[in-house]
């Protein structure tokens, strides 16, 4: 009988395989006392410097095959080894207590991460996850003993791993890592969110798949259920290669789409856009037929740096994507720094909860001379394309009329310099915070668009950190009370002639787009990879038919009441 585990569908789709188990090496070592202190110290450095370049290497090539923002996520494990206080306290052990670097790496390192762990904020606890990694690294170099290489696969497998790490995902070939599986993780981890990207299966929080599963065995991955097959019968085989091929089918039927605009059946026009973190992703987002930009994240101009990014950088930033675009609506945000987004040049404040704290427009207000570089930066570029300006995080009116009032000085400034400028530029912010959304009607009077940010949108209406595992049951996009929220901004949005968008993770959702289609959405911005199945979606549905669909979900308990409804009124 064959054997099968459930876990959590983290990446859709179907994958064939053998198991290749990354087993990692043991890194065992004994303490002892060292009598040449020089040659131990050389010994750190010449492994650190190792583990810095497989880092650059492994963050350069994903920025190139995965985009920016998946990139970005090495920033943190090079921030660790550039930290002068965590190497000077290794090099003390070393040199004072004559300690091996193992040793010494492993107890300072240690103790970084029983202090990270002991808080209760989920940055910081991510930081000791960073520290683990980095440390792991350094140390497999010091006792000669490579970690796993997802890149030197060279046979179609399904990576089997207790967890993976974001360097570890970043290194699969796709053309032979076909999917994998994990005993641990969540929906939100950062190795599903670059699954996604390389469009790849994957299935998290099995608890055991690691220990059931044997190098070889046959793997079937179903990431749309969320089940993992362990050496299936040819009758489950030949079931799931049927399903294979209808989805290699609908890829196809997708693909046919790029050039056509997105019309529901009964004939309504919809907009889909791409989401980007770099002018690069805008090649992808053409490629799958995107009509415009919806969110340009800019915070990654300046996260692989030493320092700001001067004004002309961002102009020739900007100047690029707009050029790319020829024409087509382009959302740039302004700067979202702050939370998990830090830079090491620019030391914020230590807080509680940075993701209630000071960052994005609060910390732009704050640093007014940053955020008036950026936006001189962007007025200059407006006039080589369809530019629209975005402000994150506004929690008051208060906010949004201060920096705009900022925008206009700048504007004015540059005008009386005889800079060319766009006059008729539109400036929108992005809604992700509850209390934004409940007077939305007081925004639209204000605002030349809505672009809902239903990623932090959801986790603030729940109180439920998003990347935290113990929690991420309450992340639930379909909840009522989210269709509820996004229903009061449309209509407030249209109520006063404004376009709403949405430019969350919800946005490419099969189960979220009809839904979003009933509640009058205008907008939908997604990750390149999710443009061409989105706009097939919306061709078979009936903007009217939706509409109907719509009022019914936001009368349901539960999101569970609200998929079931979704499932019963579309075919899928």
């Amino acid at each position: 009988m064959a054997l099968f585990l459930n876990g959590i569908a983290a990446s859709t789709g179907i994958a064939f395989g053998k198991a290749y188990k990354l087993t990692e090496p043991g890194l065992s070592f004994k303490k002892i006392v060292i009598e040449n202190i020089e040659q131990e110290l050389t010994k750190l450095h010449t492994s650190i410097e190792y583990a810095r370049n497989e880092l650059q290497h492994i963050r350069k090539r994903t920025a190139i095959e995965l985009g920016e923002e998946n990139a970005a996520i090495f920033d943190a494990h090079l921030l660790v080894l550039k930290d002068p206080e965590l190497i000077t306290l290794i090099e003390k052990k070393i040199s004072s207590e004559k300690m091996n670097a193992e040793a010494a790496l492993f107890d300072v390192s240690k103790g970084y991460v029983e202090k990270f762990e002991q808080l209760e904020n989920q940055y910081m606890k991510e930081r000791a996850t960073d520290i683990k990694d980095v440390t792991k690294r350094v140390l497999a170099h010091l006792l000669a003993k490579p970690l796993p290489n997802p890149n030197i696969i060279t046979d179609e497998t399904i990576l089997i791993a207790d967890d993976l790490t974001p360097s570890e995902t970043a290194q699969m070939n796709k053309r032979y890592v076909k999917g994998f599986v994990t005993d641990i993780g969540g929906p939100t981890s950062h190795s599903v969110i670059m699954a996604k990207s390389m469009e790849i299966p994957a299935i998290v929080g099995t608890k055991n798949a690691s220990t059931l599963i044997k190098n070889g065995d046959e793997i079937i991955v179903d990431g749309v259920k969320g089940q993992v097959w362990i050496n299936p019968s040819e009758e489950i085989r030949q079931r799931y290669k049927q399903q294979l091929r209808a989805i290699q089918a609908k890829r196809i039927e997708w693909s046919l789409l790029k050039e056509e605009a997105t019309v529901t059946k009964d004939h309504h026009q919809i907009a889909l856009a791409g989401n980007i973190s770099s002018p690069e992703d805008t090649k992808q987002v053409l490629a799958n037929g995107g009509e415009g930009i919806g969110l340009y994240r800019t915070e990654f101009l300046y996260m692989e740096r030493n320092s700001l990014p001067t004004e002309e950088e961002q102009f020739e930033a900007y100047k690029a994507v707009l050029d790319d675009m020829d024409g087509k609506p382009v959302i740039i945000r302004t700067l979202d720094i702050g939370a998990d987004k830090q830079l090491t040049y620019w030391k914020l404040p230590k807080e509680m909860n940075p993701f209630l704290g000071l960052r994005a427009i609060r910390l732009a207000l704050h640093k007014q001379e940053v955020f008036r570089t950026q936006l001189r930066a962007l007025l200059r570029a407006s006039t080589y394309g369809q530019l629209k300006i975005m402000f994150p995080m506004i929690a008051t009116v208060e906010e949004f009329r201060q920096a705009k009032k900022i925008l206009l000085e700048e504007k004015a400034s540059l005008k009386a310099q005889g800079i060319p400028i766009e006059d008729h530029l539109e400036v929108g912010i992005m809604i992700e915070i509850p209390a934004t959304a409940m007077l939305a009607d007081i925004f639209a009077k204000e605002v030349d668009f809505f672009s809902i940010g239903t990623n932090d949108l959801i986790q603030y209406t729940f109180a439920a950190d998003r990347m935290n595992e113990q929690v991420s049951y309450l992340y639930q996009p379909y909840h009522p009370a989210i269709l509820r929220l996004i229903k009061l901004m449309i209509d407030a949005g249209h109520n006063e002639g404004k376009w709403v968008g949405l430019c969350g993770e919800m946005a490419g959702d099969p189960i979220a787009i009809p839904l979003l289609l009933g509640l009058g959405l205008d907008e939908f911005s997604m990750n390149a990879s999710s443009i061409l199945p989105a706009r097939s979606q919306l061709k078979k549905l009936s903007k009217h038919e939706m509409e109907n669909l719509a009022k019914q979900a936001i009368l349901q308990k539960t999101a569970d009441e609200v998929v079931e409804l979704v499932n019963t009124f579309v075919e899928r």
